[in-house]
C-alpha cells in the first residue's frame, strides 16, 4: 500500500464525515456538536494508547511534542469549531470544499517558509483551487 492509497482512504472518510456532522448539527449548536465530536476523539485516543508503547511516547523531542499538540488543538478544536459554525449556517456542498481548500494555504506557506519548490504543475493546482473557491462563493 502506497501513499496514494492511504490518501484516497482518508479522502473517502473525510468525504463522508461532514455529512454525518451536518445531520448531527441539525438540532444542536456548533459548540455542543464539537463537544460530542471530541468524545469520538477521546475514544480514538484510548484505542491509540492501547497500540503504542510508552517508551515511544517518551522518545519525542519536547519541541516536536509541543508543535504536534498545538496542531491538534488548532485543527481539532479551533478550526473544527469554525467549520461547525459554517456547516450549521451553510450548505455542506459549499462549506466543505471551501474549508477543504487548506492545501492552497499549505502550499503558500510551504513555498514561503520551508523553501519548497514552485512548479508550473503546482501553479495550475493553485489556480484551480482559487477558481473553485470563487465559483462556490458565487454559486
Amino acid at each position: 500500500m502506497d501513499a496514494f492509497f492511504w490518501a484516497m482512504i482518508s479522502a473517502s472518510i473525510w468525504g463522508v464525515v461532514p455529512l454525518l456532522e451536518k445531520i448531527g448539527l441539525t438540532k444542536s449548536t456548533p459548540l455542543v456538536g464539537l463537544f460530542y465530536r471530541c468524545i469520538g476523539v477521546a475514544v480514538g485516543l484510548v484505542a491509540l494508547a492501547c497500540m503504542i508503547k510508552p517508551r515511544e511516547i517518551k522518545s519525542i523531542e519536547p519541541r516536536s511534542a509541543f508543535l504536534l499538540v498545538l496542531s491538534g488543538f488548532l485543527a481539532s478544536f479551533i478550526a473544527q469549531f469554525c467549520f461547525y459554525n459554517g456547516l450549521k449556517l451553510g450548505q455542506v456542498s459549499r462549506v466543505v470544499p471551501v474549508s477543504g481548500s487548506y492545501p492552497f494555504i499549505t502550499f503558500l506557506l510551504g513555498v514561503l517558509l520551508l523553501g519548497e519548490s514552485f512548479s508550473p504543475q503546482k501553479m495550475a493546482g493553485v489556480f484551480l483551487i482559487i477558481a473553485g473557491i470563487w465559483a462556490l462563493k458565487l454559486g
